[in-house]
Formats: C-alpha cells, structure tokens, sequence
C-alpha cells in the first residue's frame, strides 16, 4: 500500500479538489439564478459568491495539500456547500447583510486554513484550559454589562468594539469544548472507575467533577440571565456528550437527564419568557397573528416549498421574521422543497460522522475528545435550531451552523472546523 506516499494522486487531494467543483457550481448557478429572478443583467459585479467560494476553497485545499496532506478530503467541500447555501439565501432575502455574510466566510476561511494547517501540536490549547475557559466566561459576563441587543429584543447579547458587534457566546462553546476536551482527558479514568457509595447508591465522584461543573454551571446561570435559553440548551447537551464520551457511563447521561427535567420546569415555572415558549409550540395557531407570528410564517413556508421547492429566488419567506437568521431554514425550504431539507440534514450528518470517525482514529485522549466535542458542538447546534424551526421542540434563538446570519457564528464554526481538519492531518502523519 503506497497510496499515500508523496507523488500519489491521494496525496494531491484529488478527491477533495473533485468535491469542490459542487460547491462551486452551486454559486455559480444560485448567482445566476438570483440575478435572472430580479431581472438583472448577469456580470461579473456580481460574482462575489463564486470568487469567494472559488478562490478561497482553491487556496485553503494547496494549503492542505502542502502542509496536511492526510487531512480529511470531504469536510472542506461540505463546509462550503453548508456556507454557499447560506450566502444565497441571504443574499436574496436581505442583499446588504448578504455582502456582509460574504465578507465574514471571506475571514472565516482564512482561519480555517490557518488552524488547519499551522495550529502545531495543541498544547497551547490543552495547556491554558482554565484561561481560555475564563477568558470566555469574562466576555459572557461583560456583555450583563455593557451589552446590547441590536434585535430590539431586551436581550443584551452582544459586545461592541467600534461599529463591529459580536456574541461571546459563540466563541465560549468552542472555548468550553477545549476546556472539557483538556480536562476530560486528565480525569478520565478517574471519572470512569471512581465513585461514592450512599447507600444502595453510587454517586458521581464530586472532587472530579467540581472544577468542571463549576465552570459549565457558571457558563450556564450567565445564558439563563441573558435570556440566551438556545445557547443555555446547547451547552447542556454538550457537556453531557462529552461527559458520556470521554466515560462511557450511563449513570452521567441518567443523572443529567434529571437535572435537565428539573432544570427545564423551574425555568417553566420562573421565567415567563420560556413559558411563552412552550405554549407558542404547543399551539401556536391559537395566536397566529401576535406572540406565533414568526412560527405560523415559518410552518407556511416550509409547507409552501413542497417536495422540490417554489425554486431559488421565488419563494415569499421575506414575510418571515428574521428569515435571514433564525429562521432561514424555513427560507431554504421553501425555495428547495423537502428534497432540498433532507439534503442539508443529510450534510450535517456526514460532517458529523467524519468528525467523529477523526476522533476514533487520532492518537491522545486530548485530541480524540476535541475532535469529537466540536463536532458534536456543530450537529446539536444544528438539531436545535432545525428542530425549533420544524415545530419539534420550543423554538430557541440560535443559528443554522454555516448557513444562518451571523459574523460571530460563522466565524466560530470555521475555527471548529479548521481544528477538527487539523487533527485529521495529524493523526494520519
């Protein structure tokens, strides 16, 4: 076997540079689409999305090729799908965040490419845990502050510096992940065998878990003040994936399953804003046009678009609240159909599948649960909000990994993925 000696065709990613061409042609055909739609001429002008694909997909696989040439060959192309998606669709719904969004890939790929390629060994990560986790947790606690809200909503959610705002959130799950990746892989075995006898009961190790609970809990208490409950969700969902991965112990998930019922009815029961949640998606036709608006408007859509969509450009989903952002998987729809829906569920699952297959065949613990956590970090991100969107569970405000609005998340969820590729590199040197 010598296929993966230098000079082989595997070892120029020809795969990956095959893949590419889909993304590619989508931009190309979504941008032309778009412009005969509003009866525009097609030029060059207006060729943003496919340069950036273009270009920027070129670049970062000669990267890979030069320094990581093992790396995984099919989670670049998925990424830029997932992205190539999202610039269309905001590009049609809201042309100015569209031209936006196009700049943040445009850095976003950029740190790809940096993390992929020139991130070293990691230890920089795994070393500084409880500093990277603070440094994420002062940023969350400033924005109680001085945050704001752009949305209008109440939430102070974000941070300014100068005319540029970001959410802290979005970097702190990939802060979190690195922090309990580090820590995971120091207290495993002692999490896996130790316990405490009460009883007929056998209780968590509490010395082991307290350094790690401290930090999720207070990462969580901060959300729950932000009224961030989407966010909130999804740490919780996070730390018990790895829990359970770095462990293998049902009694983590059981316990946590208890906590989160608990948890869930006391917010229920305090925070009127969860339980106007909860009763827009138990029947949110009661109140179509007030509290429901937004939901009512995104189930006609997704009803509208059928098995193969109203077709890119034709759809009404600009008469859905914040279409661009939360709610652009309905937008999507619309315009794709259910085939459409199926396909970008369908991505997800394959960028979760490979991230997971880098996680069981890399070398050290360390590396095995970051590759792992990020993404699991990216799947449950996209399970909660599709699953808000498709009236499954309580809608929570989050984005759509790669596809939704959003500088700070796309930015964050090209920094995961550079990590998860850089990994990949190594563990097949």
């Amino acid at each position: 076997m010598n296929e993966d000696r230098p000079g082989t065709l595997r070892h120029f990613r020809t795969t990956e540079l095959a893949l590419l061409l889909f993304p590619l042609a989508l931009a190309v055909v979504g941008t032309i689409s778009q412009s005969l739609v509003r009866g525009e001429q097609v030029t060059l002008a207006g060729a943003g999305p496919v340069a950036v694909i273009g270009l920027g997909g070129l670049a970062i696989h000669i990267l890979l090729t030069l320094r990581a040439p093992q790396a995984d060959e099919t989670i670049l192309p998925i990424t830029l799908t997932l992205a190539v998606l999202g610039l269309l669709m905001i590009g049609r719904l809201t042309p100015h965040f569209g031209t936006r969004q196009m700049i943040w890939l445009a850095l976003g790929m950029g740190l790809l490419g940096v993390l992929a390629t020139r991130a070293g060994d990691l230890r920089w990560l795994r070393r500084y845990r409880y500093s990277w986790a603070a440094l994420g947790l002062v940023l969350l606690a400033l924005t109680l502050i001085i945050g704001f809200g752009p949305a209008g909503t109440g939430a102070r959610l974000w941070l300014g510096i100068g005319s540029i705002g970001f959410q802290p959130s979005e970097p702190l799950k990939v802060l979190l992940v690195v922090f309990l990746a580090s820590y995971l892989a120091e207290r495993r075995e002692q999490l896996r065998h130790s316990f405490i006898a009460l009883g007929p009961l056998r209780l968590p190790p509490l010395p082991y878990l307290a350094p790690m609970v401290v930090v999720w809990a207070f990462s969580l208490l901060l959300l729950v003040a932000q009224r961030d409950l989407g966010a909130a969700l999804l740490f919780f969902g996070l730390f018990l994936a790895m829990l359970y991965m770095a462990t293998a112990q049902s009694r983590y998930i059981i316990f946590g399953l208890l906590l989160f019922v608990v948890g869930a009815y006391a917010c229920y029961l305090l925070i009127p804003h969860v339980r106007l949640r909860v009763t827009i998606w138990r029947n949110p036709w009661a109140d179509p046009q007030g509290a429901a608006f937004q939901v009512v408007q995104g189930l006609i859509a997704i009803g509208a678009g059928g098995l193969f969509g109203q077709g890119l450009g034709q759809g009404s989903a600009g008469f859905v609240p914040l279409a661009h952002s939360d709610y652009i998987l309905a937008a999507l729809t619309e315009e794709w159909g259910l085939a459409g829906l199926l396909a970008v569920i369908g991505l997800y699952v394959v960028l979760l599948e490979r991230g997971l297959r880098i996680a069981m065949t890399t070398k050290g613990t360390f590396s095995k649960l970051l590759a792992a956590g990020l993404s699991t970090l990216i799947a449950l991100q996209a399970i909660v909000i599709s699953g808000g969107v498709l009236k499954v569970i309580p809608l929570t405000g989050i984005t759509l990994p790669l596809i939704s609005y959003g500088g700070s998340s796309l930015l964050t969820t090209l920094a995961a993925i550079g990590l998860i590729l850089h990994i990949s590199g190594r563990s097949r040197a």
